[in-house]
Order: structure tokens, then C-alpha cells, then sequence
């Protein structure tokens, strides 16, 4: 009984999805089967942390393995460990300063073997630093709060978002998702999920600020739903927004996910735009999360 419960406590995994966590068990999934994947999702000071181990234990190993062998290495001076280490760190990374090198069998067997996990470490970690880097991303600010007011005559459901970057976007397009819980006809509670009609779901070229607008009329999954009514159903908004990035010659993506609390009844936004004098537009972004009301 005790081993099944370290085995189901070893497993759990909790797992963000914008606000919400979620706790999962019982999936055995093992760390080397997705080290790739690992690799590209883990935050730059975690991905330089385990840069940093894997070198220093890989110098640590071969420097010991050194170490142990009848002088295997010429020109050193004590035979300490560290002048071992440092004869490794030398070869892993193939820099070979020449005043020390292999002298016996066992000296250069465990330097080839060295040399190719240095080509093959090297090979991966630049692999793997240039798709970090390369990988397109999307800088886009979303309103921290979705609001509902009247636009045109009609209860709307309005989120806001900016390009931080100022560049543009081309063919951008913008879907809104309600997630909800309903009950089936046999009692069960399910999660599902229904896409919010939009004023406007393309922009031909966002280079500033756009504000999504859904109608909450008879067709809207919204209808008559106020925040006790979001409440009770768990609801929970989700915006993807996709398009091209001309600088970067490449598709991107962005997501934000709001919870039922985090939606203001009876609010609009403040207006961030104002006309200077001299012809131009002044774009405020201090004001860019706030909500007045309406």
C-alpha cells in the first residue's frame, strides 16, 4: 500500500493553463523520453543551469577517469585532479592548448571517447540554442480584464491586446473561445468549449492595438449570464490570436486565457488614443489595463 502511494505521488505533475493548475496522476512518462521537448519549453535561466551541469559533470567524469590512470596525460605537473579536470575541459570542448596531451593508450582511448562526446554535446547544445532562438514568438499585451458594455446599442463582450513590437503583422486573425461546464442528460459534468461570433475576427495589418468585439444577443452562449451565472458555470474566456511577421518571414501565435473573475460587467476601456497638435497620434500604454465606468 505505502509503495502505490509513492509510486502515484512520484507521477503527479502539475500543469499550468494560463491561471488554472492542474494536478495530473498516474501518467509515467519518462524524463529522457522528452528531452527535447524539455529543452525548448524550460525558462533561458533553467536551460543555462542544466547547460552548466551536464559540462561541469561530464568534465568531472573524464578528469576522474584521468585521474585513476598510470599518467596518462604528459607535461603534468603534480598529478592532481585538477590538472586532470582541466586537461578535460581542454578536450571536451576541443580547444587543446597542446602544452598537455594523451602519452599512453589509456590516455588517448579516453580522450577519443572525449573528443566525440564533446562534437556530440556541442552539436546538440547548438541545435538546440539556435531553435531557442529562432523559434517565432509573438509579443502581444492583453488587457489584464475583459469588460462588457454597450457598444452600438448592444451588450458586448470586449477584449483588448497591442503589438508591443510596433511591426506588422499581416493577415492577423483573432479567435475567441468560451469554456464552460454543462450537465448531460445522464447528470454527468463535462468542460466544454464554444467559439464567440466576432465583430471582426481579421486584421490586414496589426501594427498597434485591437479590440475584439462579441455581441451578446439571443445567438450568444452569453446570454443572460451575469457573474453569478459565470460563476456557477465555471466559466473561463480564451483568445488566440495568429498572423504573419513580416521582419521575422514567419507565422506566430499568442494566447490569453481569462477566468470568470477577471470579467467586468457595466466597464469600458480607457481610451489610449490622442490627437497632438502637430497631426500625430499619441498612443498611451500606461493607460492600456484600465477600465473606466461606463
Amino acid at each position: 500500500m505505502l509503495e502505490k502511494l509513492k509510486q502515484r505521488i512520484s507521477r503527479s505533475r502539475v500543469i499550468a493553463f494560463g491561471d488554472r493548475e492542474i494536478v495530473t496522476e498516474g501518467l509515467n512518462l519518462s524524463f529522457w523520453a522528452d528531452i527535447s521537448h524539455r529543452s525548448m519549453t524550460a525558462s533561458w535561466p533553467s536551460f543555462i543551469a542544466s547547460v552548466v551541469l551536464v559540462f561541469v559533470v561530464l568534465n568531472a567524469a573524464f578528469g576522474l577517469l584521468y585521474w585513476v590512470g598510470d599518467q596518462p596525460v604528459s607535461n603534468v605537473a603534480r598529478n592532481d585532479y585538477l590538472d586532470y579536470l582541466y586537461f578535460s575541459i581542454e578536450t571536451l570542448s576541443t580547444a587543446g592548448y597542446g602544452d598537455m596531451h594523451p602519452q599512453t593508450h589509456y590516455g588517448h582511448f579516453v580522450s577519443a571517447v572525449e573528443l566525440l562526446t564533446g562534437i556530440f554535446s556541442m552539436s546538440v547544445m547548438t541545435g538546440l540554442i539556435f531553435a531557442r532562438f529562432s523559434r517565432p514568438s509573438a509579443r502581444l499585451l492583453f488587457a489584464n480584464n475583459p469588460v462588457v458594455s454597450i457598444y452600438e446599442g448592444q451588450p458586448t463582450l470586449m477584449v483588448r491586446f497591442a503589438n508591443e513590437r510596433h511591426n506588422m503583422i499581416g493577415n492577423a486573425t483573432a479567435r475567441l473561445w468560451l469554456l464552460r461546464n454543462t450537465i448531460t442528460r445522464e447528470g454527468q459534468t463535462i468542460r466544454r468549449f464554444n467559439e464567440l461570433a466576432l465583430l471582426r475576427n481579421e486584421h490586414p495589418a496589426l501594427a498597434l492595438s485591437w479590440t475584439l468585439y462579441h455581441v451578446i444577443d439571443e445567438n450568444s452562449q452569453l446570454f443572460n449570464l451575469d457573474a453569478d451565472g459565470l460563476k456557477a458555470a465555471s466559466v473561463a474566456l480564451v483568445v488566440v490570436v495568429s498572423g504573419y511577421d513580416v521582419v521575422a518571414a514567419q507565422t506566430i501565435h499568442a494566447r490569453k486565457s481569462y477566468d470568470h473573475t477577471d470579467i467586468r460587467f457595466g466597464q469600458r476601456y480607457a481610451d489610449i488614443l490622442e490627437n497632438l497638435d502637430d497631426g500625430r497620434i499619441r498612443i498611451d500604454y500606461g493607460k492600456f489595463h484600465d477600465t473606466v465606468d461606463e
